[in-house]
């Protein structure tokens, strides 16, 4: 292991099966662009939503060109809309239980789950550790660190609630993933940027994702 390596203390991103993958790709490219390094975990349901939202396969022999792929499209669908560094990114297979992020030990600033299905919401508050990404985020919280959960569904019945405030009291923050529109939006992308720049708020990663609120009304309005 060299130096660098040794230094290393990447945020851990968790993609789970809910609909919402433009919002996981706004917040990698946001974390990479701040100079923060990235360790990936994509479940196995989320290879399924983002094939059927993107046409992306992510594929674990070839993860490095699919994300590349996968973040360089705009919400909107269009390929080659960003220039995306991936080199700073480690991608852990969600069945590996023997990686990095499964230990306390290993060295992290804390996990984002975005988005976050009703079911890996339950398999976390719940202690299941059923892949990576839940055991993942089961060691954040039991190391008190960081963990943002970004959740994607509507409507939430109670059983679901009871599970977010389950997260609430081990110390997560519970993030639904409802864009505003008092800072200016004017395109899909406007919107996913901003549910992705509260998440990184939430983390302490600085950003400028989207038109912070000054206390003027109707600023939203104005171009700039």
């Amino acid at each position: 292991m060299n130096a660098g390596e040794s230094q290393r203390r990447p945020w851990i991103v968790g993609v789970s099966g809910a609909s919402g993958t433009p919002y996981a790709a706004a917040v990698l490219r946001a974390l990479l662009a701040a100079g923060e390094s990235v360790d990936l975990v994509v479940s196995r349901a989320s290879r399924l939503t983002l094939l059927d939202e993107t046409g992306i396969s992510f594929r674990d022999a070839h993860w490095q060109d699919d994300l590349r792929e996968w973040l360089g499209r705009g919400a909107d669908g269009k390929p080659g809309t960003f220039a995306v560094d991936v080199d700073d990114v480690r991608h852990w297979s969600a069945g590996d239980l023997a990686a990095g992020p499964s230990s306390g030990s290993y060295p992290v600033k804390g996990m984002l789950i975005v988005p976050a299905s009703t079911a890996c919401v339950a398999g976390v508050a719940l202690g299941l550790s059923k892949d990576l990404l839940q055991r993942a985020a089961s060691v954040t919280l039991k190391e008190r660190r960081k963990l943002v959960v970004a959740v994607r569904e509507t409507p939430l019945n109670g059983q679901t609630l009871r599970h977010l405030v389950t997260l609430d009291d081990a110390g997560a923050t519970v993030l639904p993933a409802s864009p505003a529109f008092y800072a200016g939006a004017t395109h899909i992308q406007d919107l996913v940027d901003f549910v992705a720049g509260r998440v990184l708020d939430a983390a302490g990663v600085g950003h400028t994702l989207y038109r912070r609120w000054k206390g003027e009304l109707g600023g939203g309005s104005r171009t700039t």
